[in-house]
């Protein structure tokens, strides 16, 4: 390899690693030079990239730690598997400098795309967005922040429209000081959360989403709403500055809104981000602009309860609100690697119908007066709720409501347990159909449910009518408490559309059932 300024420089025709034949220069930036290169073993096409690690200043053991920290998070970031993460097949070392290996993508990046072609229309930024959300997702799942989301970063392949969020070289991984941490400020300011611009070690995997929003607006507008002539005018347009999102964003303005939001507790969730964009960009319903939410509490308020902010609990509606339209659509919304096929499961055989005869009675001769119906005995603790949207359900005592139209909440002060409602127009498939609907969507590859594992259907009945019971398990929610059990019944009464379902900590599952049996047996819309 050639020297350059006192180190070996890469060039075309060098081998790394005695495999990889570099063939030329793809792109250059502060953490590295990526290089196109043929794997000679296995006679394939990949990108490798040549980390740049500063070396200047720092002691022979300061350097060692920058290499040691560098392979680390390399490593890591490898574990990442999702269609919309760039596969990375290899770490090696080569004249004492680390390189990763990664699959090369035959695209063009959407930096390249605005700069040459213009912005997007807004179903196309939102395909790619939710994409970027969903591989957001997969990496916090993993404890891994990307720390520098743009343009430059996402890749889009020309055949096959695949997105591929790439370049984690500047990755967070908790526990672990960043590799490119030296003093000076690391990525791209116009497209950098607030929390970073003051420090930054701090900051949480809701910085992503910081960046995400700026990315959607400039997907649709050419370049970030805090673009400024000077570094120190980006700053103070991301700090302090009003937030003023173009006009191009049109429909999607409620998800920029909430992603922008200077508060990282109240930005939108990359699920519920993840939802919406999906939803608008395959059947081009817009999202809804929902009025703010008002407080409603039952009977008893829980002491101190943690607020999981307002814009967050606003947009899930709205993420909820769009799912229904696409499932009721008989449509999976799923952005899927079209040569990959559809990480979907195959419809399962339908389960046995079990079916509870509804009792008759043989009129007496005489008329007589009308039996009281004898109200069910209540578990300890158990009391029954009347919603003010109509329908009434026994809960445990001190549970706080939530409405997030279409649906309905109510939390244990705890927040380990959660039953919901929501009630819609009869869909033409029945009940089985809807569950069946989004059982499909949450096995793909852009599933709202994290880890989504152990899901079955059963046809049942309810109220004498037919109806589907969905259980399944997912990794839970962002407060990092673990994976909770949900079950969820959706059946048709009256000529409306019923979806009644409990969430609980999977630690406490015979709780969680019980709780749902007991709103099951005591629901009436």
């Amino acid at each position: 390899m050639a020297s350059d300024g006192g180190r070996n420089a890469a060039a075309p025709g060098d081998v790394v690693a005695g495999r990889y034949r570099i063939t030329n220069r793809l792109g250059r930036g502060g953490m590295g030079t990526v290089w196109a290169a043929t794997d000679e073993l296995l006679h394939r096409q990949v990108a490798v990239k040549e980390l740049h690690l500063p070396h200047t200043g720092l002691s022979e053991v300061e350097s060692g730690r920058q290499h040691e920290r560098a392979l680390r998070e390399a490593r890591s970031v490898a574990r990442i598997r999702h269609p919309h993460v760039v596969v990375v097949y290899d770490v090696v070392e080569q004249d004492g400098r680390p390189w990763i290996v990664m699959e090369l993508i035959d695209g063009r990046s959407l930096a390249e795309i605005l700069r040459e072609d213009g912005p997007l229309a807004p179903r196309e930024a939102a395909r790619i967005c939710a994409a970027v959300a969903g591989a957001l997702l997969a990496a916090h799942a993993h404890g891994i922040q990307h720390r520098d989301v743009k343009p430059a970063n996402v890749l889009i392949d020309h055949a096959t429209g695949r997105v591929v969020l790439t370049d984690f070289g500047i990755a967070r991984i908790p526990g672990s000081a960043t590799i490119s941490e030296t003093g000076s400020f690391v990525g791209s300011p116009e497209y950098t959360a607030p929390e970073r611009m003051s420090g930054g070690r701090a900051a949480g995997p809701e910085s992503d989403l910081w960046s995400l929003g700026a990315l959607l607006c400039a997907a649709v507008d050419g370049h970030s709403p805090f673009q400024r002539e000077s570094i120190g005018e980006i700053v103070h347009a991301v700090a302090i500055g009003d937030i003023t999102p173009p006009a191009t964003v049109g429909p999607l303005l409620p998800v920029v809104q909430a992603l922008l939001d200077r508060d990282p507790a109240r930005r939108m969730a990359a699920a519920d981000v993840m939802t919406v964009l999906v939803a608008y960009a395959e059947t081009g319903v817009e999202p809804p602009t929902p009025d703010a939410p008002t407080p409603e509490l039952p009977v008893e308020k829980p002491a101190d309860p943690k607020p999981r902010g307002r814009r967050r609990r606003l947009l899930a509606g709205v993420a909820a609100a769009v799912m229904i339209a696409v499932v009721a659509g008989a449509t999976a919304a799923l952005v899927v690697t079209h040569g990959r096929g559809s990480a979907a499961s195959a419809p399962r055989t339908t389960p046995p119908v079990t079916t509870t005869a509804a009792p008759t009675t043989t009129p007496p001769a005489t008329p007589s007066p009308s039996p009281t119906p004898t109200a069910p005995v209540l578990p300890a603790g158990f009391r029954t709720t009347t919603d003010k949207r109509g329908f009434a359900v026994a809960l445990p005592a001190g549970w706080v409501r939530q409405e997030l139209k279409p649906r309905v909440y109510y939390w244990s002060p705890d927040h380990t347990f959660r039953f919901g409602e929501r009630e819609q127009s009869p869909d033409p498939g029945g009940p089985y159909a809807v569950m069946h609907g989004q059982d499909v969507v949450a096995r793909g590859p852009d599933s709202i449910y994290p880890g989504y594992r152990d899901g079955v259907i059963t046809r049942t009945s309810q109220n004498g009518q037919e109806a589907a019971l969905w259980e399944f398990t997912y990794d839970g929610f962002s407060d990092g408490r673990g994976a909770r059990r949900v079950f969820d019944l959706c059946w048709t009464q009256g000529g409306r559309m019923y979806d009644v379902w409990v969430s609980g900590l999977i630690t406490r599952v015979e709780e969680t059932r019980d709780t749902f049996d007991t709103a099951r047996a005591t629901f009436t819309p």
